[in-house]
């Protein structure tokens, strides 16, 4: 695609000065000149020109806001010393997968003071003895080179995410439903328990009426065998008739 038409498409009925971000990776650029790219872009923070066959930062506009820059996989062989002047405020510069051979290639990035990150993987220099330790000494405000600081401590994913890091404002989310899903089931095992504590308790309640029951009855049967005894047991009334009979 045409870099002029990638940079309409990425506007999207915006103003140049309203874009943030601007993306035209894979695109081609005219004799190191990316067409519609201007000073206009004047809030640019960011911007990515990935494999678009940059051979000199020459013709690069001022972006004095910009504060990342992506150009991996071009052929930039030299010519750096033009971002301190262009993009003063660059806070990350990768450079990966270009043509840069020579420490004082490396050494114009001096004067970018804000430079915290620097890539250069898959350089020509990277093949350097002691390549790390060395460009670490040459630029002194770096942090990270290659996506690691001097400990081998890799970089964060984004200046958002160390920022809510060092300021402890943000943390992981998913510990706080977990932990509601443990309180909930805690809870469903109370409830349970003193749902069977309640039916035992009923269970036992009748049986303990079921056996006063059984008792009173018990006693009644003891009553009404008592009288049986007492009727049972009482002499018969002699019938003068009967004794008539008898003498006969």
């Amino acid at each position: 695609m045409e870099m002029k038409k990638r940079i309409s498409l990425e506007l999207r009925n915006r103003n140049p000065s309203e874009v943030s971000d601007l993306v035209v990776d894979n695109c081609r650029s005219s004799d190191g000149e990316v067409e519609g790219l201007t000073e206009d872009f004047k809030d640019l923070q960011f911007l990515s020109m990935i494999n678009i066959g940059l051979t000199s930062l020459a013709k690069l506009p001022t972006f004095s806001k910009l504060r990342k820059l992506e150009l991996s996989d071009n052929n930039i062989s030299g010519g750096l010393e033009t971002l301190a002047e262009k993009c003063p405020n660059l806070t990350e510069l990768n450079l990966s997968g270009n043509k840069i051979k020579d420490l004082s290639t490396v050494e114009a990035l001096k004067n970018l003071n804000n430079l915290k990150s620097l890539d250069l993987f898959n350089c020509e220099i990277a093949n350097l003895a002691d390549y790390r330790e060395v460009i670490f000494k040459l630029l002194p405000q770096i942090i990270y080179l290659d996506g690691f600081d001097q400990e081998d401590n890799e970089a964060p994913d984004s200046e958002a995410e160390a920022d809510c890091n060092e300021d402890g404002s943000a943390g992981p989310t998913g510990d706080y439903e977990e932990d509601e899903e443990e309180e909930e089931d805690v809870s469903d095992g109370e409830e349970e328990i003193g749902l069977s504590y309640l039916m035992k308790s009923e269970i036992l309640q009748d049986e303990e009426d079921d056996e006063d029951y059984v008792e009173e009855d018990e006693e009644d049967d003891e009553d009404v065998d008592e009288d049986d005894d007492i009727v049972h047991g009482e002499k018969r009334k002699r019938d003068p008739e009967d004794d008539g009979d008898e003498d006969d």
